[in-house]
């Protein structure tokens, strides 16, 4: 599941790599200098939001959430954590347990790591918990849900559209939509799985913005438009859009009609081939 550089009548650009891990919610990529890790939609603090909001009560898997990702690091060795936005769960801020799971979480990470945070629509005042927390000490940059570029990959979180220098770069990352797959077997059981989306963005639903005017490959012919990679959930208990399931509504406002040829893939890295016919 590499993406292609894109290419122009005037040449050809450099690859840019965004690699997932094999069998992880979770992709590398190279940012200019850097290397990065990439995560989306970790919901901290998702069970204490269970129990107020639907009266479920669901024991927290904070520890097992951190651990996972503290051996991601590991595995990868980053010099940069990028989470596409829903950090958090709760809309404004953090309280109770889901502060002291971001704390914890924090003060886990290696000194040297910088940590780049979407803002997504469950993240509410992060940047100010982020700026008084006496327990976060990690070089941490919250950037608006319309999302920024590093390096050749534009990061957004999904729920709104995503700002001019994201789309312009090889390729974009976002989350927010939580995609999974409904998959059948021949005796009628069915089970789902989390899942990538990619193809490349469709410039229909992006053309008639004025934000977007002058954005080369959506005025040029010659030139393709950039990678889309939709990267499924890291918290494995929040669901999401099951995307080869007819009447189901996807959440972000350009999709699914700005992804063009996408695909679904599973965590293992199995190709299923177009998302809606799976």
């Amino acid at each position: 599941m590499r993406d292609d550089p894109r290419r122009t009548a005037a040449g050809s650009a450099s690859p840019t790599r965004v690699e997932p891990v094999p069998g992880e919610p979770a992709a590398t990529a190279a940012l200019g200098s850097e290397r990065a890790l990439l995560v989306a939609d970790y919901h901290a603090g998702y069970e204490s939001g269970l129990r107020y909001e639907r009266g479920v009560d669901v024991p927290s898997r904070a520890p097992d959430r951190r651990e996972r990702l503290a051996a991601l690091l590991e595995r990868t060795d980053p010099d940069r954590l990028v989470v596409l936005g829903d950090l958090m769960h709760s809309i404004g801020d953090p309280g109770g347990a889901e502060r002291g799971e971001l704390e914890v979480l924090f003060e886990s990470f290696a000194s040297d790591l910088a940590v780049t945070v979407v803002k997504g629509n469950h993240d509410g005042r992060i940047e100010t918990w982020l700026a008084e927390s006496g327990a976060v000490e990690a070089t941490v940059d919250v950037v608006p849900g319309g999302g920024v570029a590093l390096g050749d990959v534009g990061i957004c979180h999904g729920h709104t559209w995503p700002s001019r220098a994201a789309l312009e770069t090889d390729v974009l990352c976002l989350g927010h939509e939580h995609p999974c797959v409904r998959l059948e077997d021949a005796v009628g059981g069915s089970r789902i799985e989390r899942a990538w989306l990619r193809g490349r963005l469709d410039p229909a639903p992006f053309r008639d913005r004025p934000e977007y005017e002058g954005v080369s490959w959506l005025e040029r012919a010659d030139e393709s438009p950039p990678a889309a990679i939709v990267v499924p959930a890291f918290n494995d208990l929040v669901g999401g859009t099951w995307s080869n399931v007819s009447g189901q509504s996807f959440l972000s406002p350009f999709l699914p009609s700005g992804l063009a040829d996408g695909e679904a893939y599973l965590l293992d890295g199995t190709r299923l081939g177009p998302y809606e016919f799976v």
